[in-house]
């Protein structure tokens, strides 16, 4: 799909806010209701925009501890078998395969430093784990930044 600026700035409108009504957002680019709402839908259609959610405060869900952790993969094993096992350990949040010496870097959070050993030995425990590499998060400056690329600032 080819995107204009129009595009870009109802995306970033929608990141801002994915609650905003047609009108809304008609107001934001300079569109009436209803060409908004075509956009949206050809946007949504084409993959472009993949879904909506809530964005909940983990703190306030008692998970005080963010971590982030590289797993170095053992030669011998197979990426889609280790992100499977990785995928039912519930403290992983997000998990990316990584090109370089570690094979994924995961988004871990937990209540506690205690629930956080437990969970990296979980995931030192699947198979083709090598070993792991964990740097705890001090605090969160921001956090889901991304804007539409050619979308303004």
């Amino acid at each position: 799909m080819t995107m204009d600026d129009i595009d870009h700035k109802l995306l970033n409108a929608l990141r801002e806010n994915g609650r905003a009504t047609y009108a809304e957002l008609a107001r934001t680019v300079g569109l009436s209701g209803p060409a908004v709402h075509d956009r949206v839908g050809k946007l949504e259609a084409s993959g472009v925009i993949s879904g909506y959610h809530a964005e909940v405060d983990p703190v306030a869900l008692g998970l005080g501890v963010t971590s982030l952790i590289g797993v170095i993969q053992s030669d011998s094993s197979e990426h889609d078998d280790i992100a499977a096992a990785l995928n039912a350990v519930p403290e992983v949040e997000s998990c990316w395969f990584l090109a370089g010496e570690e094979s994924f870097m995961l988004l871990v959070r937990v209540a506690d430093v205690a629930a956080l050993e437990q969970a990296i030995g979980r995931i030192n425990r699947i198979r083709g784990v090598a070993r792991t590499r964990t740097t705890v998060v001090l605090s969160t400056r921001w956090e889901g930044r991304a804007q539409a690329a050619g979308g303004p600032a």
